[in-house]
Formats: C-alpha cells, sequence, structure tokens
C-alpha cells in the first residue's frame, strides 16, 4: 500500500456508510408509507457491505497468520506488511421480506375491507441505532482520513 492507499482504504468506506445512511433516512422518511409503486406498504432497505481488495490465497494465508512468516523457498517473500486488507464496497440494497403492520383504521384510505392497512415493519429506534452506527463509522474515517493527511504534510516537512 502507497502512501495514500489509506485515503483510498477510507474514501471507499466513507462513500459506503454515507450509502448506509441514506438508506437508513430513506426508512424513516417512509415509515408510514402505505402506498407504493410496486403496490403495497414500503419495504425496509438493507445496505449490503462486502470487503475489497486482493482475495488471493497468499494474502488470506498471511491475513490468517498474522506474523511475518519469510517462507523464501515458495518464490518469494510472504510477509504481513505486504498483506494489504482494501476498503468496503456496497455490493447492493436490498428489500426487508418481513410482513408489513397491520393497524384498524377504517377511515384510511389504503383500508381494506376489513379496515386494516399495511404500514412498513420499520422501527424508528433500529433505523436510530443504524444510524448513529454509520455516523460514528464516518467519523472514524474521516479522522483516519485527517491522520493521514497530518502524515503526508509532516513528510513535506521534512524536505523544506
Amino acid at each position: 500500500m502507497n502512501l495514500f492507499g489509506v485515503m483510498d482504504v477510507s474514501a471507499s468506506a466513507l462513500k459506503a456508510e454515507r450509502v448506509r445512511a441514506e438508506v437508513v433516512a430513506s426508512n424513516m422518511a417512509n415509515a408510514e408509507t402505505t402506498r407504493t409503486a410496486e403496490g403495497g406498504p414500503y419495504q425496509r432497505r438493507h445496505v449490503v457491505f462486502e470487503a475489497e481488495g486482493d482475495s488471493s490465497f497468499q494474502s488470506s494465508f498471511v491475513s490468517h497468520l498474522g506474523t511475518n512468516l519469510g517462507l523464501n523457498g515458495l518464490g518469494g517473500s510472504v510477509t504481513a506488511a505486504n498483506a494489504v486488507s482494501g476498503g468496503v464496497a456496497v455490493t447492493g440494497v436490498i428489500s426487508d421480506a418481513s410482513a408489513p403492520l397491520r393497524r384498524y383504521d377504517p377511515q384510511h384510505p389504503d383500508a381494506g375491507p376489513d379496515g386494516y392497512v399495511a404500514y412498513p415493519d420499520i422501527n424508528p429506534l433500529t433505523e436510530m441505532v443504524d444510524l448513529m452506527g454509520a455516523t460514528r463509522s464516518y467519523g472514524m474515517n474521516t479522522s483516519a482520513v485527517q491522520a493521514e493527511k497530518n502524515m503526508v504534510s509532516s513528510s513535506l516537512d521534512i524536505l523544506k
């Protein structure tokens, strides 16, 4: 990993957490949506993350052991120093398959013949916890970018 590798990894995490926060905000905004273009109530959405990076046998082997191995007889040295884990990517946003909540409200325009209305199964507390997690992760990655920026600045100061 080069000097800017930390920024690349943190940038991927910032993008992923931004998508996560957007999905949580969408879930909270549509917590009472009973009518969608697809028909029926809004379905809660989840973000699926996937690790980016080298998935070769060498990197898996080294990251599993976590130490310097020095296996020179295998055609090269395998060390933990050159085992770099990558960033994170959003592989998709999936809809929750849980059944909608049914509330009795015969005056609602979307009420069925029995007087019940189907609402999305969205818990505001769960959404707030997810949003706080996304916010914390975003903050951690901005701190990593700031630390990397300070390292680059210190390196440039050496050249003065």
